[in-house]
């Protein structure tokens, strides 16, 4: 799964448009302009389209922490460069303020099976013996669930 992916379908679930999703990132200080960002939600096959690179969506990702949990104390968190799926789920569990419980329900929205075990290897540093990378498909259904649980629904 792509960074783009990700950025769209968190997008829709929010029901952000391009001012919210810029404002988000300034709640790190990390400048985007609008044709960039609209570039950046391009479908694959649009001419548009750019690759969103790891510390942007890193960026985005912290602030849309802040922007649903608030400011901490102190510095903010420095962006990692390079991001992977387990990252990415644990800064989604985090923005979401969830629990196990509240993310296997997520996950069992998209109708998905995981278990508490499993899901707990994916928040393992990645040098313990009970780590697992998370696969896309993980990610995807994590993604789909938020929707299902946040995204306004259509009559």
């Amino acid at each position: 799964m792509t960074n783009n992916d990700a950025l769209r379908r968190l997008r829709f679930t929010l029901s952000y448009d391009n001012a919210k999703m810029l404002s988000i990132f300034d709640h790190v200080g990390y400048k985007v302009e609008n044709a960039q960002l609209t570039s950046w939600l391009a479908k694959d096959e649009d001419e548009r389209y750019k690759s969103l690179p790891d510390e942007a969506f890193a960026n985005f990702l912290n602030g849309l922490i802040i922007e649903r949990r608030g400011k901490r104390e102190g510095p903010s968190p420095a962006a990692e460069t390079t991001l992977n799926n387990n990252i990415v789920l644990r800064k989604l569990k985090i923005a979401f303020d969830l629990q196990s419980k509240g993310m296997l329900e997520i996950l069992e929205l998209a109708d998905f099976r995981f278990s508490e075990h499993e899901l707990s290897a994916l928040f393992r540093k990645a040098g313990h013996k009970h780590f697992r990378p998370c696969k896309d498909q993980v990610l995807r259904n994590f993604l789909m669930g938020l929707q299902l649980k946040f995204a306004p629904k259509e009559d």
